[in-house]
């Protein structure tokens, strides 16, 4: 039988990823295309530049066309998955009306306000992306959370009109929902006689990309979490119920339908600060990293893994975007002294990101009474073998890397695989199409340190630092 393949969408906070998939779940071609920089005008105000989203979607649909040898007529489906947390208005001819907002605009914080009557639309960026493609304005329930009018037991609109003025929406603006799963259309004719594909390819709805993350990552044992190190930081668990008035993490909607998604407190600007770091570095680390022959990112891991667990002393405090309710606080690094370089910056940075993941999880699972028996961590941070360890170390329990270069790409994939019944179910994909790429076995003299240090340092730095950071905020904001 000829071999057939499925396409996968990644567009997240700072590139689009592309996989194709034969049915198996190997990956057969990968693409990426990265986002431009996200314009800030004023504060509080976070968008995505002109069409900048839906450029980097197709344009990673081609890079990853570029690297396939198969055959383009082979590729049954593409399951969409996007950015969550994010609003798009459009026209009533579907174009932008205003510029996508970003996760990270304070406008999110609230419902919508209707201030432009060229606004026809509101949507997300799922919603958005996939008008591109099909052409129709349909939608998955599953990246519909705060401040949108989602009946969850129906994964549809709500049928009270006044949850939807509630939202400062009318029910005309609102796109047609599909579940996790279910086919938003067909992909558009000029697309398909571009991309190279045979007639009606179904475009398939996934849910929010955490979620899908999630789903491709093959968590599906409630005791298993899965810590995704992108833009922003968190770890999730499945449940079959929803929680009301959760205290430290935020139930979601899963890539699976009537399924919810645990997610810890996160870190804004997770990964981000990683690059902050790369480019303060600048030319220095890719001259180094050029004479060894290796990427700068290997390059710096290279240097993280000479430097002693816990920097020498030096003390991260992962502050870089603050959080609404405590706009005041600020980045931190103390404990500086002669022994330290520029590496041990970057490993006090990765250390940060492991204590942070650390607590947050710690405080859910607390709430939940999660009994943790399987870490996976996922994202573009998982290709770093030093953060790995330093996670294995400090969780004192085996962290594997899934193989693969998205697993919302997977997930992806598997909400097709579900959709054009090439496997049974959810559970039947994931058993069949997730695989392990690498175990990360931990050193459990690094964990009783790694856990000192959080217990007795860590965990108390903003009770001194807040005071000085709230006198600090009116001058320097």
């Amino acid at each position: 039988m000829d071999t057939k393949y499925i396409m996968g969408i990644d567009n997240g906070s700072q590139s689009t990823k592309v996989a194709i998939f034969d049915l198996e779940g190997n990956e057969v071609a990968f693409g990426s295309q990265p986002l431009r920089e996200t314009l800030t005008p004023e504060p509080g105000v976070v968008v995505h530049p002109d069409e900048d989203l839906w450029d980097s979607v197709y344009q990673g649909i081609k890079n990853c066309l570029a690297n396939f040898k198969g055959d383009r007529m082979a590729i049954e489906g593409i399951g969409l998955c996007t950015i969550r947390c994010c609003r798009v208005l459009l026209k009533e001819d579907g174009n932008l009306a205003h510029p996508v907002l970003s996760w990270m605009d304070a406008r999110l914080s609230k419902p919508y306000v209707h201030q432009d009557d060229q606004v026809k639309y509101v949507t997300t960026t799922s919603g958005y992306l996939g008008l591109r493609l099909t052409g129709n304005y349909n939608d998955t329930a599953g990246n519909y959370e705060v401040y949108w009018p989602l009946d969850r037991e129906t994964l549809d609109w709500s049928e009270d009109d006044s949850e939807i003025s509630a939202n400062g929406l009318s029910r005309d603006m609102l796109f047609n929902l599909v579940k996790p799963g279910e086919k938003l259309g067909f992909l558009r004719n000029e697309l398909t006689k571009e991309f190279g594909f045979k007639a009606n390819v179904p475009v398939i709805a996934t849910s929010n990309d955490k979620a899908v993350e999630v789903l491709g990552a093959g968590i599906n044992d409630p005791n298993s979490i899965m810590i995704s190190l992108g833009t922003f930081i968190s770890s999730m668990v499945t449940r079959d119920d929803y929680y009301e008035s959760a205290n430290n993490f935020f139930p979601t909607l899963a890539s699976i339908p009537h399924k919810y998604v645990y997610e810890t407190n996160g870190i804004r600007r997770g990964l981000w600060t990683v690059s902050w770091f790369k480019k303060l570095v600048g030319e220095e680390l890719i001259t180094e990293s050029e004479k060894l022959g290796i990427s700068a990112e290997d390059f710096l891991n290279l240097k993280a893994e000479e430097v002693s667990p816990g920097s020498d002393g030096l003390i991260t405090i992962l502050d870089w975007l603050a959080t609404p309710d405590k706009p005041y606080r600020k980045g931190i690094m103390i404990g500086f002294d002669q022994r330290h370089t520029r590496y041990h910056i970057y490993r006090s940075i990765l250390e940060a990101i492991a204590f942070n993941i650390k607590n947050n999880i710690d405080d859910m699972a607390q709430e939940i009474n999660l009994d943790l028996n399987q870490v996976v961590v996922i994202g573009g941070g998982s290709k770093s073998d030093v953060i790995m360890q330093i996670i294995a170390d400090l969780f004192g329990q085996p962290v594997y890397r899934r193989k693969g270069s998205s697993s919302a790409c997977l997930g992806a994939a598997i909400c097709v695989a579900v959709n054009l019944s090439i496997y049974e179910d959810f559970t039947d994909a994931i058993e069949k199409m997730v695989r392990n790429e690498m175990t990360f076995l931990p050193d459990m003299d690094n964990h009783t340190f790694y856990n000192e240090v959080n217990n007795t340092i860590v965990k108390n730095v903003r009770k001194h630092t807040d005071h000085i950071l709230q006198q600090t905020y009116p001058i320097f904001k």
